[in-house]
């Protein structure tokens, strides 16, 4: 359609999002026909409208809906993962690798950059997003970002049966390493969602969390409980998903490796707090901002997040944590590339994180055709925050070498080259690697040390 604004004439597409009850998560990632991506906000009305005076934008049950850009106007940083905060009556996102923040209605910021928003139109039980400039967009995916961390609920039996919380004065490296000592899964994914909302929210204080950076031993393996232990490959062969024990055998591995990746993100915080670039000028060596950090943890909780979807899962389909053998060779490679955080961030999470947004699709696939859909979900929302887990040591691995001078696609293959077992192989996921910043020099033709083993996908 064409408005008319004096004598000029503007062309604007008016893009259906979908029904307005189908919309039950907090924020959406939406990608148009044209390949811009755009966030979508659904919060809570702060002062509710009188009925018939609503604006455009708010349900009649009490919800506000905004669209913005996901990328952060500042350096790319994804907004779908931003952090919400009110202030002065209106709702602001931060972005989760600067903080900063930007009205999610006009894109004004403190500062003094504006973000794109967009209009959000709710109509006859409908919501749509009016973008102007073209007539001809439409909408390509809409996927619900996922904040849900699913705890065990019901009575503890014991006393002893709650997670042991610091004091308020305990730095971030006293959390990590308090975290990487709890062998109790339930427990360690509570401390670390409490570890990551508390850094994010004092970050926004005139108080942020001291790191302590080097003020604490860190142990040379996270504590475990009593799963039984095997070498990787002589885990049990999981099968085609076809039936409901191959299933469980599938997402329990998953679980496993899900926590382990938990310990792996908190680890990289407290063990690499003291890491210094290296310059030749001594003087101008850097250590890392406290948006390394944040970024990490964030990572740290996602993990958590995932972890406990899994262990839902497998409880859903009358199994649970523990029930089948673990492997530790995720902890194999922590401990090859402890003394040094590039090839930790090569390894970890551009080796084996990368791999595993090679394998999600296809294991994704062979759930949907058992017609498990419940369990599609829940790999769905794992698979896309392991993108932003790539890109997040993509950005770490390339911010070190631009303060070196180096090049971060030969750091990477030196690293591969010297620390990492086996080859590198396909088929890849270009495009999902290409979205976290990988693209095909990074690990075309690449080869490890001269063994046979199982990569291990995900983390």
């Amino acid at each position: 359609m064409r408005l008319s604004k004096g004598s000029a004439y503007c062309m604007m597409s008016t893009i259906d999002l979908g029904s307005l009850a189908d919309f039950t998560h907090t924020r959406y990632a939406l990608t148009l026909s044209n390949g811009k991506r755009l966030v979508l906000f659904r919060l809570p009305t702060i002062k509710k409208s009188l009925v018939g005076s609503q604006p455009p934008n708010e349900s009649v049950d009490g919800w506000n809906y905004y669209a913005m850009e996901a990328e952060c106007p500042h350096s790319g940083g994804p907004m779908t993962e931003s952090h919400v905060d009110i202030e002065d009556s209106a709702y602001v996102a931060s972005c989760p690798w600067h903080a900063y923040d930007f009205n999610v209605e006009t894109g004004e910021s403190s500062y003094g950059i504006k973000a794109c928003t967009f209009a959000i139109v709710i109509s006859r039980g409908r919501v749509a997003v009016q973008i102007p400039g073209t007539e001809e967009l439409a909408l390509a995916k809409l996927e619900a970002v996922s904040e849900k961390v699913k705890f065990k609920h019901g009575p503890r039996l014991e006393p002893t049966d709650r997670p042991i919380y610091l004091g308020d004065d305990a730095t971030m490296s006293d959390w990590c390493v308090h975290i990487l000592n709890t062998s109790n899964p339930e427990h360690k994914i509570e401390l670390t969602t409490h570890l990551f909302a508390t850094f994010a929210t004092k970050e926004q204080s005139t108080s942020p969390m001291e790191l302590g950076a080097g003020t604490i031993a860190v142990p040379k393996e996270p504590a475990r409980g009593d799963e039984t232990k095997v070498q990787p490959g002589a885990m049990p062969k999981a099968g085609k998903g076809g039936t409901v024990k191959s299933r469980i055998a599938m997402i329990h591995a998953l679980a496993n490796i899900e926590q382990w990746a938990i310990d792996l993100a908190i680890d990289i915080c407290v063990r690499f707090a003291t890491f210094q670039t290296n310059t030749s000028d001594p003087n101008s060596s850097q250590g890392l901002p406290r948006t390394f950090y944040y970024d990490w943890l964030k990572v740290a909780n996602d993990e958590a997040k995932h972890f406990s979807l899994l262990r839902a899962r497998l409880e859903e389909l009358g199994s649970s944590f523990g029930a089948l053998p673990v492997h530790h060779g995720l902890w194999d490679s922590a401990v090859m590339t402890a003394h040094d955080l590039r090839a930790r961030i090569s390894i970890i999470a551009l080796v084996h994180e990368a791999r595993g947004l090679d394998i999600n699709p296809m294991t994704i696939e062979k759930f949907r055709k058992a017609k498990d859909m419940e369990s599609v979900d829940v790999l769905t929302i794992i698979h896309n925050d392991e993108i932003t887990h790539v890109t997040t040591g993509h950005r770490w691995l390339s911010w070190i070498c631009e303060e070196e001078g180096t090049d971060p696609v030969q750091v990477f293959r030196q690293n591969v080259n010297k620390y990492f077992w086996g080859a590198v192989k396909g088929p890849f996921n270009a495009e999902a690697r290409l979205e976290a910043g990988m693209d095909a020099r990074y690990y075309e033709g690449l080869e490890g040390q001269d063994w046979r083993a199982h990569v291990i996908a995900g983390g």
